[in-house]
């Protein structure tokens, strides 16, 4: 990962962590691997304990003001501690890939 991306999620993780209580936050897909392009957007991986409508859009706003920001489309995929330990979405290859490949922010 470029220390620029770097430098990108750890402002969006400190500014989310004003609103949200954050279990797991981490950058996966091109720019984690290191293969993105200055097109290529950042996908980021949310999990939180409880996510409501207006919590999810607060969310939205926040990953959309850091990217405009920084001139970077960010790509929120947001999910509960739930949806990841005890629903059948933790057997998903998206959550497996995450899980790999996800650089720790």
């Amino acid at each position: 990962m470029q220390q620029k991306d770097y430098e990108i999620a750890k402002e969006l993780k400190k500014r989310l962590s004003e609103v949200v209580n954050l279990i797991d936050f981490r950058i996966f897909g091109s720019r984690a691997r290191g293969e993105a392009d200055e097109y290529s957007d950042m996908d980021v991986f949310i999990e939180v304990e409880y996510l409501d409508k207006q919590l999810k859009e607060k969310i939205r706003n926040i990953t959309w003001e850091v990217g405009f920001e920084n001139s970077i489309y960010i790509s929120p995929l947001i999910f509960t501690r739930y949806e990841i330990e005890d629903s059948p979405l933790r057997a998903s290859p998206i959550v497996k890939n995450i899980a790999e490949e996800g650089v720790k922010v």
